[in-house]
């Protein structure tokens, strides 16, 4: 089997990245911890993408008297993931890697328009930091890494509102909360170089969040108190690829992830309770695809991913089917180019929990582009 194929083993990255982006629940990106397992004593591999869920409204209902209906609006907002790695071999054996991300978030925008329950604009993210180490041994015609670290996870939440502040009377009100925590990481990997052969099977634990900031009443001058509490989902994943043919390879993965545990978001501003519902069923992500070397400098490859919906009838996220093509270009510098477009099919979901206030979506399109940059020394 020809040396190309193991140039164009390491395209998968980009290929999964890209397409777990645009998938359910509130999944962003995942730290490139599978920088331990590329050749160098000393390897960076960063990249940026860029996502447009285009989520779009059929049916959303509003206000009588207050607010319009939002029917055919699309509500989502693009956002970009950054992923920064960098691996150092301390030994033959140990290596260690420091990684950041943004790996959850979500974000809506009505437009300036508020819908039936008061919002304007939602949204939040966590910035993960994480250090992760593998030690390495020889084991039959292969090498075994035994993987572990931790991260932290810095929480931040924003939400644009009308309020009432009295009988009739509605203000605008704006609220940050912020919060971090603690996980760990740990799993194992097998390679075999010389067919391309990689299986890797990694635990992530989950995160809680007992965020505080203030809620700021702009037409009254005043702020009051706010805090809000929840948790985000642990999940495990099984990753392999293999060459199948002379400069080919095939690759898939399958995750889990435990979303049944984002029932609710709790929020309190000053005295008052209030609930994001969720109530979400687990998350089930399934990847494959294949990638060719063309000749030393040149690769391509093609997958397509689905993820099962995890809306049980409180909101609107769905199944996804997303598409991913991309190139690995090496450069005479000794690094690597990686670009990758996604387009992902978003099925279309109904609430059924509000009764006349329940909302529906469209089927639609979304998109994800993604450059990465790896150099080795």
């Amino acid at each position: 089997m020809s040396k190309r194929i193991t140039f164009g083993a390491a395209v998968i990255v980009a290929a999964m990245n890209v397409s777990a982006a645009s998938a359910g629940g509130f999944t962003y990106g995942d730290a490139d911890i599978y920088i331990l397992l590329e050749d160098g004593r000393v390897v960076t591999r960063d990249s940026a993408t860029f996502v447009d869920p285009n989520r779009k409204y059929d049916k959303k209902p509003g206000l009588p008297g207050l607010s319009p209906a939002l029917d055919g609006r699309e509500f989502s907002d693009s956002y970009w993931v950054p992923s920064l790695a960098a691996k150092i071999g301390i030994t033959d054996e140990f290596s260690c890697a420091a990684t950041y991300t943004v790996s959850f978030g979500g974000a809506s925008d009505n437009r300036g328009v508020m819908d039936s329950r008061g919002k304007l604009k939602e949204s939040f993210t966590t910035d993960e930091y994480g250090l992760t180490c593998a030690y390495h041994m020889p084991v039959g015609p292969g090498r075994l890494s035994l993987i572990g670290g931790v991260f932290y996870s810095d929480f931040n939440y924003d939400l644009s509102a009308m309020t009432f502040v009295a009988p009739g009377v509605l203000s605008p009100m704006k609220v940050d909360l912020g919060d971090g925590d603690f996980g760990w990481r740990a799993g194992v990997a097998y390679d075999i170089p010389e067919i391309a052969f990689r299986t890797s099977l990694v635990y992530r634990s989950g995160t809680s969040y007992s965020a505080d900031g203030d809620a700021r009443f702009t037409n009254l001058g005043m702020a009051v108190p706010a805090a809000g509490w929840g948790e985000l989902p642990q999940s495990i994943e099984l990753k392999v690829q293999s060459g199948i043919a002379e400069d080919w390879l095939a690759f898939g993965a399958l995750k889990w992830t435990d979303w049944s545990v984002m029932d609710r978001l709790h929020l309190r501003f000053g005295p008052s309770d209030f609930y994001n519902e969720y109530h979400w069923r687990d998350g089930i992500t399934v990847t494959g695809g294949v990638a060719h070397s063309f000749n030393e400098t040149f690769a391509g490859f093609a997958s397509v991913t689905w993820d099962r919906g995890v809306s049980t009838g409180w909101d609107l996220y769905g199944d996804t089917v997303a598409f991913a093509v991309g190139t690995n270009i090496k450069d005479k510098f000794g690094g690597e180019l990686q670009l990758t477009a996604a387009a992902a099919w978003l099925a279309p979901e109904q609430e059924t929990q509000y009764g006349p206030l329940s909302a529906s979506s469209q089927s639609s399109w979304g998109y994800g582009l993604r450059a990465q940059y790896k150099i080795s020394f």
